[in-house]
């Protein structure tokens, strides 16, 4: 007889923002949020392998303190009683840390990463930790160690990564947020390519304290969530000063949340006429252009406008990341070259085949680059907007470079070209869901602002999805 389907939880189908407010309001239970997420993971997760690892007595026991501790009058914090899990790169003392490899597979650091601290210090539960392409290093979801990561949206078609367990899992209802990372796109990439919502703050925003690093000079901290506002609340309890991190920013933390109010008025939305739209498919043209017409009805403009120095920033972010990866990664690379995937040892070895004069450029000439986006570009425009995908998505097979498949090569590199320069200009940047293709699975358009300029990016994203509904759509595998 056919075992009858799970029918998940009502809960699971809450935002943060609503599971949080249930919460403070002693309408929901941590418990009962929690249980609701780990039987998620149970009923649906054999098919997308969003998990790695789940610490369910754990968990379930810090649910309980914390309801003991609401039911005695006391919260921790906005994010009291809500369990989250996070992308399997982020430290937590005494806990194994794969990073998605091999050679990092019985790894258990000394100490905890600051956004994990700050979330749990906000009453955020840790459910345990998520699928990533190995080491951070791939913009689809392929993983050769801990298996592929599938959308949840299309068994068949890649999350995007490299947080591709991120993506998945809140995207199929498992879990209410996570933390991504993003050095090329990896937070971004997953948010478009599995319906939900990602923010890349700018570079320094976040403490990078804990984390596993990947490219000093690219590499971000940042959540995914199902809406603007979910990220706008865990974006705040992450972002600022951290002196365990001295590259951390100490620019003021603002309320992101309190500036949702869905007024964009004026506000001035710059179309690139370079770059960003060259050989874009018809199908994800069409959902950006409509995407646009939602943002001018509620009062925003758009212009078009050009993006100065794309082609030396997308060869300056390509020799920075390979630099520092192989940097980061040398003596493993003597060591144990064969215990990393082809394709990610390729990578690497290019990296070291650069010269320090390159490399040395590539930084020298971010400053002068920034100081150009600022005169040619947001001296006219509040933000500036791109498809965060050019193409519609593509399948697991279509992308996987390790089978050698023909054509591979150029399908997995299109799928980041429109994210990793941003990551070299340091800017903040949103992806939030616009639209379906054809084949059913998700469109994304990315927003980007000024540096420190989170809440303008967000408050547009929150008024789309004011007038909008492609954030609320649900894969089958979610549907309750």
């Amino acid at each position: 007889m056919k075992k009858p389907r799970q029918v998940p939880s009502p809960l699971t189908q809450l935002t943060l923002v609503e599971a949080c407010d249930g919460v403070a309001k002693g309408e929901i239970s941590s418990v009962d949020l929690t249980k609701a997420a780990l039987s998620a993971f149970d009923a649906g997760d054999k098919a997308i392998n969003s998990a790695i690892a789940l610490d369910r007595d754990e968990a379930l026991a810090a649910a309980e303190g914390l309801d003991k501790l609401r039911k005695a009058g006391r919260t921790l914090g906005c994010l009291h009683g809500v369990p989250l899990a996070h992308k399997d790169m982020y430290y937590r003392a005494g806990k194994p840390c794969t990073c998605g490899s091999k050679i990092r597979k019985d790894f258990r650091p000394t100490y905890t990463a600051t956004a994990i601290e700050r979330l749990e210090q906000a009453g955020s539960v840790t459910l345990g930790t998520l699928n990533m392409a190995e080491f951070a290093q791939n913009p689809t979801g392929h993983n050769a160690h801990f298996g592929h990561c599938h959308n949840p949206w299309g068994l068949d078609y890649c999350t995007g990564g490299s947080s591709s367990g991120s993506g998945a899992a809140v995207a199929a209802r498992f879990i209410y947020g996570a933390l991504g990372s993003d050095t090329g796109g990896s937070i971004r990439l997953p948010a478009s390519i599995c319906g939900v919502t990602g923010i890349k703050a700018t570079q320094t925003r976040v403490s990078r304290h804990g984390a596993m690093p990947l490219s000093f000079s690219a590499d971000n901290v940042g959540p995914l969530a199902r809406t603007a506002r979910d990220c706008a609340r865990l974006l705040r309890v992450i972002a600022g000063y951290d002196p365990a991190d001295p590259t951390s920013s100490s620019e003021p933390v603002p309320d992101y949340e309190a500036a949702l109010d869905g007024d964009i008025r004026g506000m001035v939305i710059g179309l690139p006429t370079n770059f960003f739209f060259d050989g874009a498919d018809p199908e994800v043209q069409q959902a950006f252009d409509a995407a646009m017409r939602v943002l001018e009805a509620r009062g925003a403009r758009t212009v078009k406008i050009a993006i100065p120095h794309m082609d030396a920033i997308n060869t300056y972010v390509s020799v920075i990341s390979r630099v520092e990866g192989a940097t980061i990664h040398a003596e493993w690379m003597r060591g144990r070259p064969q215990d990393y995937a082809i394709h990610l040892s390729g990578r690497l070895y290019a990296g070291f085949g650069i010269p320090a004069v390159h490399y040395l450029e590539a930084l020298s000439r971010r400053g002068p680059i920034l100081r150009a986006l600022g005169r040619e570009v947001f001296s006219k425009v509040d933000v500036f907007a791109t498809p965060t995908l050019r193409l519609k998505v593509p399948t697991l097979a279509a992308t996987d470079i390790d089978a050698d498949t023909p054509g591979a090569v150029e399908a997995f590199t299109a799928v980041s070209i429109n994210t990793r320069a941003i990551n070299y200009m340091g800017l903040p940047s949103v992806s939030v869901p616009c639209g379906f293709d054809s084949n059913g699975l998700p469109i994304g358009v990315q927003i980007q602002g000024r540096p420190f300029g989170e809440g303008r990016i967000l408050r547009l994203a929150d008024a789309y999805q004011r007038d909008t509904d492609w954030h609320k759509r649900r894969p089958k595998l979610a549907a309750g």
